[in-house]
């Protein structure tokens, strides 16, 4: 290939990796490579092509993206004047996966990556420098895609515990306005009973013998009747209410069964009232009765949030050092099922819990294993039908050891991408729907925690076992 007439050695001399280099490995370089001008915007490289050259920024910049499903394109790098970018000697890189956009007028050198065995007899210093610039854009692309592997991890959380916490939330704040409601009409309630039955002893014998019994008796068949035996009961209780003179007997008596307050209860209650008192009576009753029930609502839909804030700070290893300790393993894995409990339910599958009793702890970093559950359950789901399907965690203890099953019946692992599945990068989901890292991730934990990730596959069942040295 002919020297381009307007590429010189001082122009080579520009690139950071060339810096420094002998007259005549400039001069191969010029001999052997060529020049390539793009006009600011132009494609450099695009998705698909095959990865060929090596590139060296003589002015101008490449910027390069991702390509979104919905024909967005995300910054990714971008290589500035001076710098080396494309194919590096002993690179596995053959397809381009990102699409390089040339930033202002852009001057290119480029060097066909079949000419790397003769520019390593070149130049062997060279091929040295190209080699370290390519393990510490190796590092920097890893550490990259590990963040946003976090990240992506972080977004699935944060969307499940927003449907997790918008639930009780809503509990709270519709049990608070029919609070406020009952809480506002109770005077005038009040005020009625006392106007037609000023006998206090006869209001206090109908306050002990109506609203303990309301606040003890669950009455089993209340709670388990069908929606159509309900109804019928609901009806009768209306209908008794109706012969005792309450003109809203509809209204009132669901709220008044639901406590477990039959006509039987309220019959031997309202004995002890004229039968002017009996309407205000019975609607100051369900009036306290459903505000005392309101009341539970709010405390057991804060007693979730609570619940979820914990399993938050399990999960994510808040207000406790970072360095290893003695773990539950159990806990671990139950923090990360209920984080991960709206994308379960989501797809419909049914998780299955088979703890050992008694199981020892290990050592570890409580983040770091949360990780590798995150990740290990998040592609188990991923796995499985929209339909639904199973999951299965397991721990036993064998030796020295805690071993850690999760099993799904999915499709299963094909033979082919089995061996492949811990690679760096190597993912067989759609584009922009993962990294690649996950596995590799949770491999790469478990080897600092001195354990192993194996995994065994075949239509209907994949297994991932872990094991973990004993504390």
């Amino acid at each position: 290939m002919a020297p381009s007439p307007t590429l010189t050695t001082a122009d080579l001399g520009t690139i950071a990796a060339f810096s420094g280099l002998p007259e005549d490995t400039l001069n191969w370089l010029l001999t052997h490579g060529e020049r390539r001008e793009v006009p600011d915007g132009g494609t450099v490289a695009q998705p698909g092509d095959p990865a060929e050259y090596m590139m060296a920024v003589l002015q101008g910049g490449i910027q390069f993206y991702t390509l979104q499903k919905g024909g967005g394109r995300e910054p990714r790098f971008r290589v500035e004047k001076g710098q080396v970018s494309g194919v590096l000697p002993y690179s596995r890189l053959r397809v381009i996966n990102g699409l390089g956009s040339a930033v202002g007028e852009t001057i290119l050198y480029m060097l066909h990556r079949n000419l790397f065995p003769a520019l390593e007899h070149a130049s062997p210093e060279l091929v040295q420098r190209l080699v370290g610039l390519m393990s510490d854009r190796a590092r920097d692309e890893a550490r990259s895609q590990e963040r946003d592997d976090k990240l992506r991890a972080l977004g699935k959380l944060s969307a499940g515990l927003a449907h997790e916490l918008n639930n009780p939330a809503a509990a709270i704040a519709r049990a608070s306005q029919a609070l406020g409601e009952r809480a506002a009409a109770k005077p005038e309630l009040l005020r009625k009973l006392i106007e037609r039955c000023p006998d206090q002893e006869a209001l206090q014998a109908f306050a002990t013998l109506a609203v303990p019994v309301a606040a003890t008796v669950a009455d089993a068949s209340t709670t388990q009747m069908s929606a159509l035996q309900r109804s019928e009961r609901e009806d009768e209780l209306a209908d008794w209410l109706t012969d005792q003179g309450v003109k809203e007997a509809y209204r009132l008596a669901p709220g008044l069964l639901e406590m477990g307050l039959t006509e039987e209860i309220l019959a031997a209650a309202a004995d002890v009232l004229p039968l002017a008192a009996r309407p205000a009576a019975f609607a100051w009753l369900e009036c306290q009765q459903t505000t005392l029930q309101l009341i539970r609502d709010v405390q057991e839909a804060g007693s979730r949030i609570s619940k979820l804030v914990s399993d938050v700070k399990t999960y994510s290893h808040m207000d406790r050092d970072s360095g290893f300790e003695l773990l539950d393993i159990s806990s671990g894995l139950d923090s990360t099922v209920n984080m991960l409990g709206f994308q379960l339910r989501q797809k419909n599958v049914r998780l299955t819990r088979d703890y050992a009793p008694d199981l020892p702890k290990v050592r570890g970093q409580v983040s770091s294993l949360n990780q590798v559950w995150t990740n290990l359950i998040d592609n188990a789901i991923d796995a499985l039908p929209d339909q639904g399907g199973e999951i299965t965690l397991s721990t036993r203890l064998e030796g020295n050891f805690v071993r850690v099953f999760l099993i799904d019946n999915g499709a299963g692992i094909p033979p082919d991408v089995l061996p492949h599945i811990f690679e760096p990068f190597y993912t067989t989901k759609q584009a922009g729907s993962g990294s690649g890292l996950g596995l590799d991730i949770a491999q790469r934990i478990i080897k600092q925690h001195d354990g192993r990730l194996e995994v065994s596959s075949v239509p209907g069942r994949t297994q991932f076992c872990t094991w973990l040295p004993v504390g």
